[in-house]
């Protein structure tokens, strides 16, 4: 009688729990030596541009040398890839930017070598170039998001929404919701114009919630899209509520098509009272409240936030000025986009 297959018989008890850990302990060590094979080859990559510096500086060297050590080296390491005339040239460049080795060995070591070129190409200065460096080693971005948090300007979009959380906020909580909360938000992936209405916006955000988790940036977590609140009898519904998870706390998100008022802080604080006596947890934070809105008179935000006891933020959103012709009749109606979000 022939014995039956291994993965037929019936493992002993704690197998499965072993078995998982083990699985968890090879990953973690694939990952690590993952990193670490990337980070010699960034310090070799950097060694080899300060040596092409230096011998160009001390010796005169032209140009013409680039081209002839990457022959002989490809020559000598056929099996190697990234000895190209160009990719030695940003060896240099990157050793350029980056002189002091110290850094590049406990920080920037850390990001694949690609990153770096995608900061080099796209950023004239150094303390851009760390700013961006230090977000992409925290978030663990992929280049292309690296990329588009550049092209979108993220630096100068960070912490910029008029709010009043130093005064609503003990620290350092009131720093971390000031910098968790930018101005203007981009919104182009939608593919809708500056006359998309509020609910056609907030449909299609919902639709592409990937993307707008990532404009939102890292912490925030999708909670629901027309959350109903039973106050007192009477029903109402939050456009859009988020949990921060640095931030411990929910945050009600608003939109408004037009200009801002100062009246509708009154709806957001509503809505925040609501979720702070229904919803939170007694171990969350205070709500945050944050009115996205096509434009703002930054005065009269600040004004309007000035005697507001809850924590808010005011922010413009930005959508396409104007969409090709050829993709007016390809985008989804906001009939159809609210089928999809229905399950129809």
């Amino acid at each position: 009688m022939s014995e039956k297959p291994v993965r037929l018989t019936e493992p002993p008890a704690g197998y499965a729990a072993w078995l998982t850990e083990l699985k968890a302990r090879i990953h973690t060590a694939q990952q690590r030596a993952t990193l670490a094979v990337n980070r010699e080859l960034v310090l070799l990559y950097w060694q080899i541009g300060r040596d092409i510096l230096a011998r160009q500086a001390e010796q005169g060297w032209g140009a013409k040398v680039i081209e002839r050590l990457a022959e002989d080296l490809r020559l000598a390491f056929p099996e190697m890839k990234g000895f190209s005339p160009r990719n030695l040239k940003y060896m240099r460049a990157f050793a350029q930017a980056w002189p002091d080795e110290a850094i590049v060995q406990e920080a920037l070591a850390q990001l694949p070598w690609y990153h770096h070129l995608a900061l080099l190409d796209k950023l004239p200065d150094s303390e851009t170039r760390r700013w961006y460096a230090a977000k992409a080693i925290e978030h663990n971005w992929s280049r292309n998001i690296l990329v588009m948090q550049i092209e979108t300007r993220l630096l100068e979009r960070s912490g910029q929404a008029v709010s009043n959380f130093p005064m609503t906020l003990p620290k350092p909580q009131s720093d971390l919701a000031r910098e968790s909360l930018k101005d203007p938000y981009r919104f182009d992936f939608l593919g809708l114009t500056d006359e998309a209405q509020e609910r056609e916006i907030e449909a299609a955000l919902v639709k592409h919630v990937t993307e707008f988790l990532l404009e939102l940036g890292a912490g925030f977590a999708f909670v629901g899209r027309q959350v109903l609140l039973d106050v007192g009898g009477d029903e109402f519904f939050i456009d859009l509520l988020f949990y921060h998870l640095k931030l411990r706390c929910y945050v009600v998100i608003e939109l408004k098509g037009g200009k801002f008022k100062p009246e509708h802080l009154g709806q957001l604080g509503f809505y925040m009272t609501a979720v702070d006596r229904q919803i939170k947890h007694e171990q969350d934070n205070p709500t945050i409240g944050l009115l996205l809105c096509k434009s703002k008179n930054k005065v009269v935000a600040e004004y309007a936030l000035g005697d507001k006891s809850q924590p808010m933020g005011i922010a413009e959103y930005k959508m396409l000025e104007s969409l090709p012709a050829e993709l007016q009749t390809s985008l989804p109606s906001i009939e159809q986009i609210e089928r999809e979000l229905m399950g129809g």
